[in-house]
């Protein structure tokens, strides 16, 4: 396969590990700068039934479903359950959540392209990021209190003074957005058997919605393939 580059933005790279772990395998980061709170929620709600609209045709909602499943089955390899398939059963029968506009744009981007996608604060990001795999016992702390104990082989993000993301488990505290976060950084994991090309659908549909309707500036989306 035809190795992308690192996204030149951003200070990132792919542990030797990963490399050698999951060959081939994408990641993918866009950057939106300089947001701003909702104004229009109006304009929001109809953008977001637009959305839905389209996401329920019965041809892409089976390529989102193919998708999904394949995370779902990734997930069951290490233990976990899969997120996605509830997420999709609950916005075809009730439309997109309504949390605010970062986090609702994550789960849309989510669902329109059937992927994985994290939101988080890139202020709060402490150095470098690389994505790595768990060595067998590590530990890390996740949102809202919890600890993870992680399996050999899970696909983590790390900055440089801790874990911040396992795939298969969660983000952590220390990086979700707030109501101040201003810096709002989408990035996206595969897994074996997901095209890199989904990744960036997803991760466009969170860019142009973050720029749209907070007023950002979007950087990428880059998305990564080793």
């Amino acid at each position: 396969m035809e190795e992308k580059a690192m996204a030149a933005w951003i200070d990132f790279s792919m542990s030797p590990e990963y490399e050698a772990s999951y060959p081939g395998v994408a990641f993918g980061l866009t950057l939106i700068s300089g947001c701003r709170p909702l104004n229009d929620s109006a304009g929001f709600d109809r953008y977001k039934r637009n959305l839905l609209r389209k996401m329920r045709k019965r041809e892409t909602l089976a390529g989102i479903s193919q998708r999904i499943d394949i995370y779902d089955r990734f997930f069951q390899g290490f233990g976990f359950e899969c997120p996605l398939p509830g997420h999709l059963k609950r916005t075809i029968n009730s439309g997109f959540p309504r949390y605010n506009l970062m986090i609702d744009t994550h789960f849309m981007a989510e669902m329109c392209a059937g992927i994985l996608v994290a939101v988080t604060d890139l202020d709060r990001i402490e150095g470098r990021l690389a994505l790595d795999v768990a060595g067998k016992g590590e530990t890390c702390a996740g949102m809202g209190g919890r600890r993870f104990t992680l399996k050999e082989g899970e696909i983590v993000l790390r900055d440089e003074k801790d874990i911040i993301c396992v795939l298969c488990q969660g983000a952590d505290e220390k990086t979700k957005v707030r109501d101040d976060t201003r810096n709002v950084l989408f990035y996206s994991f595969a897994v074996p058997g997901i095209d890199a090309a989904c990744l960036e659908e997803g991760l466009t549909v969170a860019a142009h919605t973050m720029a749209r309707f907070g007023k950002g500036v979007i950087t990428g989306p880059d998305v990564l393939v080793k």
